[in-house]
């Protein structure tokens, strides 16, 4: 139950911040959703959040939040319109992007 309250949650965010950031010709919505997908996910976890928190918020909310399957098609269509700077931007931005999130949380909550 708490996974599909917060898979539920998670995928009305996803789409409520894909708008807000919306660009043309570019995928922003997937590397805003993960960078802050993984932001929330290691908080959560550098925090000590419980089994249930963990649920609801990690497994539930930010699996629906964020979007590996996403990224992938998006890098993939980058580069099959031959947008070979704009795919390596977004390969390197999720990455880049997580890993910086991971270690802001780390000084923010671990």
């Amino acid at each position: 139950m708490l996974v599909g309250v917060g898979g539920a949650l998670g995928a009305v965010l996803r789409y409520a911040v894909g708008e807000a950031v919306r660009t043309e010709g570019y995928p922003t919505g997937t590397l805003v959703v993960n960078v802050l997908g993984t932001f929330v996910l290691a908080a959560l976890t550098f925090a000590g959040a419980s089994d249930d928190a963990m649920l609801l918020l990690g497994t539930g909310a930010c699996g629906a939040f964020t979007t590996f399957s996403s990224f992938s098609v998006d890098v993939v269509g980058l580069v099959e319109n031959e947008r070979f700077g704009a795919a390596a931007f977004h390969a390197l931005g999720n990455l880049v992007g997580a890993g910086v999130a991971i270690g802001l949380a780390w000084l923010l909550v671990g």
